[in-house]
């Protein structure tokens, strides 16, 4: 399984109100009709597969004009020859040739059958407000964008709505991005709707806007780097590449999908396909037309008070890629107010565009230093992964002591304990390696149950170059427990 997790630019200018207002619909709606939903489905089934077995065991039986065209397009959808094979089938299991039976009464039980099937369709959801695309409403083209089927198709739709969905919000402002969201959700439905005409298949799911969001991103930040897990069994994997790479190759793999499976799939794979597509064109069109520019002007004009001139200048030049200046800028501004958070997270997308791997690392490990004083752990701890995913090795000793603490903090002490081995062999010619093996020993020794790791830990201490008078007696101390506790090896004969 592939998942995105994040991106490079993961702030905004502004807090995305309306993704919080998207995704906050999405689940009321899913918590108020899931469950009726359920409930429906297991009669919906039968009553249109007793509707469909009947008309084919007695295709000269009048039906409902409702009913009649359920029938009509199922049949049109299946073709006539699997129509055939399906009455056949039918016949069989009743034992019937269709002949020689009392023609008013089997009327009887078609009328009964086709009003049944009408009650259902007056107070069914899926029939009311899923989009189908032979018997559309113009309702549905709103409202199944926020139908779904289940908490994992709720759940990756949202993640996917939260991960573009509020970079663009920040980009086209509150007015824009709304209209294009619904927008969008109808143009994927309608796509769909034009591959499959005849199909009676209810269709519901955010994701066909939010493929058009996804589209719209490759457009918009084509170069930004996007960073995946892989998961298999017990194999995990993470990576960076840039959208232009991802996300055509997640279109090329929909429309592979939906080109080798049609509508016969359970996912909306044209509706993807679709939804993509229209979210590229509308946002090179928002590009060209000077909405979009307007748009970010009017943004900054009511953000611009309480943003340093600097840091405008810099969003500016990052946004016509002039990666060069952005740093300059930002050094500069850092220099004068080293504990800019903002700068320095602006600072460290910068340096990644530019592929400057020493200056991303120095800035990633410089906003590690800032989380920790801040005690924001998971920011932090989010930063160490970047540096080292980045292949950093060599994050200064003091924040790489705060991190290990904080983890131990966290009680999280077997990772604690590694952490500390980790930066003594990193750095050892620092003070910070004696405390980190003497931590590690502690840790060993009390909380992991492994006097051996201990032992070892407290002799790289006392045989550090580094001086260590002053925490001499805790090494002592330490090797005296560890021996203690170690198991007692039998010599061999």
């Amino acid at each position: 399984m592939l998942i995105p997790l994040r991106h490079e630019n993961m702030r905004g200018r502004r807090w995305p109100y309306i993704t919080f207002v998207l995704i906050g619909l999405n689940i009321v709606v899913f918590l108020l009709t899931h469950g009726p939903i359920q409930q429906q489905l297991p009669q919906r089934a039968r009553t249109r597969l007793q509707l469909l077995s009947f008309s084919a065991v007695h295709p000269d039986l009048q039906l409902s004009p409702d009913a009649g065209s359920f029938v009509q397009g199922v049949k049109k959808s299946v073709g006539s020859q699997q129509w055939d094979q399906f009455a056949e089938k039918q016949k069989a299991a009743l034992h019937t040739t269709g002949d020689d039976e009392d023609t008013a009464a089997l009327q009887t039980q078609m009328d009964a059958l086709c009003s049944a099937f009408e009650t259902e369709q007056k107070g069914d959801i899926l029939d009311n407000y899923a989009f189908v695309p032979a018997k559309p409403r113009l309702l549905s083209y709103i409202t199944a964008n926020f139908l779904h089927g289940g908490w994992l198709h709720l759940i990756f739709n949202m993640w996917f709505l939260w991960l573009a969905g509020f970079i663009l919000e920040d980009n086209w402002g509150r007015l824009i991005y709304p209209i294009f969201y619904l927008v969008a959700g109808a143009a994927a439905l309608q796509f769909y709707g034009w591959c499959a005409p005849g199909s009676y298949m209810p269709l519901i799911g955010a994701s066909g806007a939010v493929a058009a969001l996804m589209g719209a991103f490759l457009v918009r930040f084509p170069k930004m780097k996007i960073e995946m897990a892989f998961f298999a069994l017990f194999f995990r994997y993470r990576f960076h590449a840039p959208a232009y790479y991802l996300l055509p190759l997640w279109l090329a793999m929909e429309f592979f999908y939906g080109s080798v499976m049609g509508v016969s799939s359970t996912v909306a794979h044209w509706a993807h396909v679709g939804g993509f597509l229209f979210g590229m064109a509308a946002a090179y069109g928002l590009k060209r037309s000077g909405l979009e520019q307007k748009a970010s002007e009017a943004i900054e004009s009511k953000i611009a008070w309480s943003a340093a001139p600097e840091m405008v200048r810099a969003g500016e030049a990052l946004e016509k890629s002039s990666y060069d200046e952005a740093a300059m800028i930002l050094t500069n501004y850092l220099k004068q107010k080293p504990t800019a958070t903002d700068a320095l997270e602006m600072l460290q997308q910068v340096q990644w565009r530019r592929s400057d791997m020493p200056a991303y690392l120095d800035a990633t490990a410089q906003l590690l230093q800032l989380h920790l004083k801040a005690q924001d752990s998971e920011a932090a701890w989010r930063d160490y992964e970047a540096y080292c995913h980045a292949g950093g090795d060599q994050l200064p000793a003091p924040a790489w002591l705060d991190l290990a603490r904080m983890l131990e903090g966290q009680q999280n002490f077997d990772r604690a304990a590694s952490e500390y081995v980790r930066l003594a062999e990193a750095h050892p010619t620092e003070k910070q390696s004696i405390l980190a093996l003497i931590a590690a020993g502690r840790l060993y020794l009390k909380k992991l149950n492994n006097p051996e790791e201990a032992l070892r830990c407290y002799e790289k201490a006392n045989a550090s170059p580094v001086s260590h008078l002053d925490w001499q007696p805790n090494i002592e101390s330490g090797l005296r427990d560890a021996k203690a506790a170690a198991p007692v090896v039998s010599p061999k004969a």
